[in-house]
């Protein structure tokens, strides 16, 4: 199929009002489509069955997802244009967002002083912005997100029962293959300046340690044979982040729904310890995540994989492995078009070092990520 004929087929999916996902994984050609049969609205609470999923923020709520076993797929290269002409635009003056701008510091300062009252260690506090749309066809955002983060996994998902979301994230929640076990560590942010030499501040590597720490600690009921890399910095948009990789392997009849109760919501989206800052969430922000700083992907997808065999047995190479895969990102970087508008989300860890002014800029570039690629 080429790319012209796959954006044909998702378009003609969401026209006729059926649910459908197009995504691109980081430093891919590939975008795949997952097209419903039909509009029910399909959930999972024990991750068992295989397909793609988009889970809220909220664990507490119905994880949706787009069964394979219902679904047509498809897949197709897409070539980035070369002469792409989206550009990172200035900053807007705080004036303009005034009103939000001192809503979002008072929540600031609420969250410092909670941890000041040692009521937890970490939050992550988020706020929303709506934009008016002067195009609203989403294939033409999600060719923009395509063309511009090439390092980020890209999707269009929809359901007429639940909405348009689309995004580009660059944080991974999770991947098993087999037994195998990896999860990135993603947290602190600084804009890019060209250069990933950043003289990262005790606050933002502190969060991100906060990160890791969880990670690993939440995952040892579960798995073993731990490695941890070495904590650096990596580019994402006009943004740079701290990145540790994990990887362990799983126990033997260690069930997928042990490990996403334990790691979802990380710190990286909501805090230490979780429950509590969880709490904090729900009760002070002034508005719904939904999807937001959820998770979204592969569930249980068989992939073939040739086996790693020595010298001696290369007479059988020619035996190929199958495995169930399951690759989760964290919902970051999104929007959602609803009404002629798209409502984008932005937020950032809090910390006792914090600077409400800092926090405030910090979710102003972030908001650029999606921006720029608005029509």
């Amino acid at each position: 199929m080429n790319s012209d004929d796959f954006f044909t087929s998702i378009e003609n999916q969401y026209n006729r009002q059926l649910p459908f996902v197009a995504y691109r994984k980081p430093n891919s050609l590939e975008i795949k489509g997952m097209l419903q049969k039909t509009d029910v609205l399909y959930t999972t609470q024990d991750f068992s069955a295989s397909g793609f999923v988009f889970s809220p923020f909220d664990n507490n709520e119905h994880t949706v997802l787009i069964p394979l076993e219902n679904s047509n797929t498809m897949t197709t290269n897409y070539h980035s244009i070369p002469d792409h002409n989206t550009k990172f635009v200035e900053v807007i003056s705080e004036y303009i967002h005034s009103e939000a701008r001192q809503n979002h510091i008072n929540l600031i300062k609420k969250g410092i002083h909670a941890i000041e009252n040692k009521q937890f260690d970490k939050v992550v506090l988020s706020r929303q912005e709506i934009v008016e749309l002067s195009d609203t066809n989403p294939f033409t955002v999600l060719k923009n997100l395509l063309n511009t983060y090439k390092s980020a996994l890209v999707y269009c998902w929809y359901h007429p029962k639940v909405g348009l979301w689309l995004g580009a994230t660059p944080e991974t929640l999770l991947k098993i293959s087999g037994n195998q076990f990896s999860m990135m560590a993603l947290a602190g942010t600084q804009d890019y300046k060209g250069t990933l030499k950043v003289d990262w501040q005790n606050k933002e590597k502190e969060e991100q340690q906060f990160v890791t720490d969880f990670i690993i600690k939440n995952l040892k009921p579960a798995a073993k044979n731990f490695k941890v890399s070495d904590v650096e910095t990596v580019k994402a948009g006009n943004l740079v982040h701290l990145r540790t990789m994990i990887s362990a392997q799983l126990k033997e009849d260690t069930a997928l729904k042990q490990i996403i109760d334990a790691m979802h919501p990380t710190p990286a989206v909501c805090g230490v310890p979780k429950q509590v800052s969880k709490q904090f969430i729900l009760n002070h922000e002034n508005y719904k995540r939904d999807f937001y700083t959820g998770f979204l992907g592969e569930l249980n997808l068989k992939t073939t994989v040739a086996p790693r065999l020595g010298r001696r047995n290369i007479e059988n190479r020619a035996y190929l492995l199958t495995k169930e895969v399951t690759q989760l990102y964290v919902n970051l970087r999104c929007m959602q078009i609803k009404n002629n508008r798209a409502l984008l989300y932005v937020g950032g860890g809090v910390t006792k070092d914090s600077n409400p002014e800092k926090e405030w800029q910090e979710t102003v570039s972030k908001s650029l990520v999606i921006k720029n690629v608005l029509p």
